[in-house]
């Protein structure tokens, strides 16, 4: 199998390349094992690209195909906007070097407003983290959706899983987070370009070597709980970028639990819950 590499990727890591292309990292990182070369030369999975090379896999047969994510829930709706409950591995809306289907594919008719590449998205979530997320269905409850996040009256909790144990029960962080200055794949308070952001936690669950975090966010950075909590020595439990790995995890233990708002038409409070995903919890009962 050979690949091309858009321009556009230009800097990002050749594993992330892979993953995207294939589909899950574990294909990636046998890609890597078996031997992918890089216009003609073999690399390590942090070669950086340069965009234009040819990515040739000696042992395509062998990498198994991955199955799609399975479609969103719809986890409360209304005639103005949805809910919806993404599962891990699935991409919001298309983006540089992603091939698939995306949330926006499996709502398509059912959400307008906003960009017409990413319909009725006025907020979103990574591809590996889980969770609420509240999308559009009409110009107009775009623009309010919108304004609300402008507001900040979007109420957005997440269950984070941590290395390391919290100095304390409670915390708050305020950082400005942007585009590293030496690395522009990155998200870091090392920035020339910073925007404030403000992240609270509260314990939910000690372990001699993790915590489970209950995570709120002020602000919507991107990336932001994963560079916060990273910033004071509790990484994100198997976060390829920020955190570390963690055993029997295939992606960042990070899931939106909860998300409140005020009905940008009615006012009422809109509420709505999503439980750990079985990966997630499969992997808190095996720590001690």
């Amino acid at each position: 199998m050979k690949l091309s590499v858009p321009p556009e990727w230009a800097g990002e890591r050749l594993d992330k390349f892979l993953a995207e292309t294939l589909g899950s990292r574990a294909a990636a990182e046998r890609a890597v094992a078996d031997g992918a070369l890089v216009d003609g030369a073999a690399r390590a999975k942090s070669h950086r690209l340069a965009g234009g090379e040819e990515v040739e896999l000696a042992a395509a047969a062998e990498i198994e195909p991955v199955a799609p994510p399975p479609p969103p829930r719809i986890a409360w709706e209304d005639e103005h906007l949805f809910v919806v409950d993404k599962p891990a591995g699935l991409v919001v809306h298309a983006g540089a070097g992603h091939r698939g289907d995306t949330l926006v594919d499996a709502l398509a008719g059912r959400i307008a407003g906003g960009d017409p590449e990413r319909p009725g998205i006025v907020h979103r979530l990574d591809r590996d983290t889980s969770g609420l997320l509240a999308v559009a269905r009409s110009q107009a409850a775009y623009e309010k959706l919108h304004e609300l996040v402008r507001e900040r009256a979007l109420e957005r909790t997440y269950l984070a899983l941590v290395h390391g144990r919290p100095r304390s029960r409670r915390g708050r962080i305020e950082a400005p987070i942007g585009r590293d200055r030496n690395d522009p794949t990155r998200i870091s308070l090392d920035t020339d370009s910073p925007r404030a952001a403000a992240t609270e936690f509260e314990v939910e669950q000690l372990w001699p070597r993790h915590a489970l975090l209950r995570v709120k966010l002020e602000t919507g950075r991107m990336h932001q709980i994963r560079v916060h909590l990273a910033a004071i020595d509790l990484p994100v439990a198997g976060d390829p970028v920020y955190g570390v790995a963690e055993p029997g995890l295939a992606r960042q233990f990070l899931h939106a639990t909860h998300l409140a708002f005020p009905h940008p038409f009615t006012g009422d409070r809109v509420e709505a819950e999503s439980a750990l995903p079985d990966d997630l919890r499969r992997l808190l009962e095996t720590l001690d």
